[in-house]
């Protein structure tokens, strides 16, 4: 019984602290909305469309801001108050999924207007996302930010599982446009969350004072350390052509399998309940780096695999399953190590080029892959996601060769103890002995 209570204890370490507490609960009701949003806007457009292509084209319009404007998000969380920029930009996604769900429960949506409204998310996003993903570490100090990164990651994936089975009831029943109504209510939750948090017991990084240069400068800090380089390079390639589950699962779904929207809102469950216990293990045992990142990438590349080739829907509910755990595992192994290599005055910029990397890909990927979708099928465009994991690995290896660290089996918790961010970041406060890198949830 100790033992099982301390093992419970590492797992959820990071909920000790009040501020994340309020804000992972909070938010775990948010993102349950989120995902019943994903799922009934796929669902809309393939109904109003009958098309793989449209679903890419939306979700390109949607990921298309952080592509572009993406990089200067970043800029922009390094410079300002990161809880306030928050409030504001969740308050105005709440208001998006609002006008959408009134737009569908009125009988006056069309096509056109699901693709304004995509760009005003994503426009959203592009700011908030990097600011989201750095203010963690804020709320935690850098000794927990792996705990709460890997604990996001299972929230978000718990959401998951449980979000685009409601969303699936919820369309078999009342309509697509309640689960939008839905959504809209549920950022109270984590507005109020961001709202009523201690700020005292903050770990706020210095803002940056605004200058000329500041985009070039993060680029330029990326691509001069390969330990932060590298994982970007990797998650651009999965990000563009495996992650495109919104594009490939409701043709699985529909076509495929001959299934309707109950069996696409439960094989993306399937995929959610695989993440958590993927997220959990990562938050008790995971750990950093390269060479974790790399065996990552290999085992979504496998399990994508298997999803493609899986012969029955049963066998495809244990794939997703799979496909969950690795996708889950891949993400927040990269997170944790941007996060924790980055120097904090980079930060928000670092993390605005993972948000670049994993979201701002779609533009190309999600019509790629609906265009692959469209002419070969859900189990080609799977395929091809297998693929591109594969070559992340690939890649993943060959610089973990370089660099040395093929027997590397210590976690960077150790490097970090000497000052935090693997020797080269410090930690937040006076005590920072900030060293540019010279060689990521």
């Amino acid at each position: 019984m100790s033992r099982i209570l301390a093992v419970s204890r590492r797992t959820f370490s990071a909920l000790s602290i009040p501020n994340f507490r309020g804000y992972f609960f909070g938010q775990s009701t948010s993102l349950i909305g989120t995902w019943m949003q994903s799922v009934a806007q796929s669902w809309l457009v393939f109904t109003l469309t009958h098309s793989a292509t449209a679903i890419g084209f939306v979700l390109a319009l949607q990921t298309l801001p952080v592509l572009i404007l993406g990089p200067y998000g970043g800029v922009i969380a390094d410079r300002v108050d990161k809880r306030r920029l928050m409030i504001a930009l969740q308050t105005l996604m709440g208001v998006q999924a609002l006008v959408l769900g009134l737009l569908v429960v009125t009988n006056h949506v069309v096509f056109w207007e699901i693709c304004v409204l995509a760009i005003v998310l994503g426009l959203n996003n592009c700011f908030e996302n990097p600011a989201r993903q750095a203010f963690v570490r804020e709320m935690v100090g850098a000794g927990q930010v792996r705990n709460a990164v890997s604990l996001n990651s299972t929230m978000v994936n718990a959401a998951r599982a449980v979000g685009p089975a409601v969303a699936g009831l919820l369309i078999a029943t009342v309509g697509i446009g309640v689960c939008f109504l839905v959504n809209a209510v549920s950022f109270i939750a984590v507005v109020y969350s961001l709202v009523s948090m201690d700020t005292t017991a903050l770990h706020p990084s210095v803002p940056t004072a605004r200058a000329r240069g500041q985009l070039r400068e993060g680029i330029r800090y990326v691509a001069h350390t390969p330990r932060l380089g590298v994982p970007l390079l990797m998650m651009a390639i999965v990000g563009t052509l495996a992650y495109e589950f919104q594009v490939t699962l409701p043709v699985l779904a529909k076509v495929t399998f001959g299934g309707n929207a109950a069996t696409y809102g439960f094989l993306t469950s399937a995929m959610g309940i695989g993440a958590v216990a993927g997220g959990l293990v990562t938050a008790t045992r995971g750990r950093t780096g390269l060479r974790p990142l790399t065996i990552a990438a290999c085992t979504f590349g496998v399990a994508m695999l298997w999803a493609a080739l899986s012969p029955v829907l049963a066998v495809a509910f244990v794939a997703l399953a799979a496909m969950g755990w690795t996708s889950v595992t891949f993400l927040a192994t990269g997170n944790t190590t941007l996060q924790l290599e980055a120097a904090p005055t980079m930060r928000g910029r670092v993390m605005a080029l993972w948000a670049v990397a994993f979201m701002g890909s779609t533009p190309v990927g999600g019509p790629l892959i609906g265009w692959v979708v469209a002419l070969a099928g859900a189990r080609i465009g799977l395929g091809v996601g297998a693929m591109s994991a594969f070559l992340a690995a690939a890649i993943g290896l060959l610089f973990v060769v370089k660099l040395g660290m093929l027997h590397e089996r210590k976690d960077s918790d150790a490097r970090r103890s000497d000052g935090g961010g693997g020797l080269r970041a410090g930690v937040d406060g006076a005590s920072e002995g900030v060293e540019v890198p010279g060689v990521a949830v």
